[in-house]
């Protein structure tokens, strides 16, 4: 056995369709395996996935909902249990103001955010928190740990 007697197992290979040979191909004399007639049986006929036949399409039918305020203020939110693991790590100090700069510092918040607080979780360390909101459980737990809080405005 050589190269040259190499050929493929029997029943591994197909022949190629044929298309438009005439009748006797068995692949459309006449349509060519495109069918009878219509739109797509056409030279060139390519039509979008979307395309209804002239018919109002779904995306225009369907009502457009929903509504996008263009004058939100978005908050970046930092919860009290927060607060009080920052201050257990030593990311931050109960003796100096909790401001918005000092959370950037410690990689809480990203540069130009908008701060609230938030009352989840537990706080014991008295803290001097300084943000542009505060919940009003937040303001009550930062408070009743024996700190303040000031809105920055």
């Amino acid at each position: 056995m050589d190269l040259s007697n190499l050929k493929p197992a029997k029943g591994a290979t197909k022949s190629k369709k044929r298309i438009a040979r005439g009748v006797g191909s068995g692949y459309g004399g006449h349509s060519s395996t495109k069918g009878n007639k219509g739109q797509k049986s056409r030279a060139g006929a390519s039509i979008p996935a979307w395309f209804e036949g002239g018919q109002m399409p779904l995306q225009r039918r369907i009502p457009k909902g929903g509504f996008k305020n263009r004058f939100r203020v978005e908050y970046r939110p930092v919860n009290v249990a927060r607060l009080q693991e920052l201050a257990d790590a030593g990311k931050i100090d109960a003796a100096q103001p909790v401001t918005p700069d000092v959370l950037i510092a410690a990689g809480v918040i990203g540069k130009g955010d908008l701060v609230k607080i938030l009352g989840g979780g537990d706080l014991s360390a008295s803290l001097q928190v300084s943000a542009h909101k505060f919940s009003a459980s937040a303001k009550a737990k930062i408070e009743k740990a024996g700190g303040s809080a000031t809105d920055v405005g």
